[in-house]
């Protein structure tokens, strides 16, 4: 009855605004883009009524045009592509390295006695500590940068490959065994599957250090690349560029820890929690 007494055009409203549903994807990027968005308004307005000084806080819009008239002349593309692919090689390595050992580590205990220590010590190291005997002994080359990135890879994805391994509940291994599994299928087939989730948190934890490193690896001496960028817009007392600089490296992070975090939906989708938490 009181459907029927509604007016026609708050039935059709209401009809429209239930039709009307958002993917859950298109959502989430909403959602993620307010606070972003807000300071970039924020800091807009007060470097247009001069609270921020435009020689040290250039306002968002000369940054952008900043990294317009990068991608007009053409230089953009190149510094990107050079950076890109430094953390491509130098992730791959640290991944690499920290897969072999970090199984051998979780897996076999007395591996865990004999090299654990050794590698806890290296990791208490500061990172930029290396630098200088990175440059002495291979120089300022792609080299010492490339293994300074799988450096600051390395060590969370090894601590979370190994916490993942020994993570795995004992049970599920004395399933494996009762099925007269052999130590390899009962790897494949049980201990892997059963420490993705910690191997994936590893990666992107990596994957975030990977760009820090490379920054650092690209003010040794670089003559392209972002950190470069950062170099030159030092030296010439830019801060529009130095900012370009620094907004190309969080959009470069994030569509990386995006592609990992995809792959990761993929790998996990078995996972009843994993839906829910994401």
């Amino acid at each position: 009855m009181s459907s029927k007494s509604e007016p026609l055009s708050q039935r059709v409203q209401w009809k429209v605004k239930n039709r009307i549903r958002f993917p859950k994807k298109l959502k989430v990027a909403l959602y993620g883009s307010v606070v972003p968005i807000f300071l970039l308004v924020a800091w807009q307005i007060l470097s247009m009524v001069g609270v921020l000084e435009r020689h040290l806080m250039p306002a968002p819009t000369l940054v952008l045009e900043k990294i317009v008239s990068m991608v007009v002349d053409g230089t953009l593309w190149g510094h990107i592509g050079v950076t890109l692919l430094r953390i491509l090689i130098g992730f791959s390595i640290g991944v690499g390295f920290a897969i072999v050992i970090g199984s051998i580590v979780g897996y076999l205990k007395k591996a865990e006695h004999m090299m654990d220590p050794l590698i806890q010590g290296f990791r208490a190291i500061p990172s930029l500590a290396w630098v200088p005997l990175f440059i002495l002994w291979m120089g300022i080359g792609e080299s010492s940068k490339i293994t300074l990135i799988a450096v600051g890879v390395f060590f969370p994805v090894y601590l979370n490959i190994v916490a993942g391994i020994q993570g795995v509940d004992r049970k599920l291994i004395e399933v494996g065994k009762i099925y007269n599994f052999t130590p390899l299928q009962l790897v494949r087939k049980v201990i892997l599957p059963a420490s993705l989730p910690s191997f994936f948190t590893g990666i992107r934890s990596g994957l975030g250090l990977g760009w820090m490193f490379v920054v650092a690896a690209e003010l040794m001496g670089a003559s392209k690349g972002i950190g470069y960028l950062l170099v030159v817009g030092q030296n010439t007392y830019s801060p529009d560029l130095v900012l370009a600089s620094i907004v190309l490296i969080a959009i470069l992070g994030k569509l990386t820890d995006s592609a990992i975090k995809m792959i990761e939906a993929k790998a996990l989708h078995w996972q009843d929690s994993f839906g829910k938490l994401n």
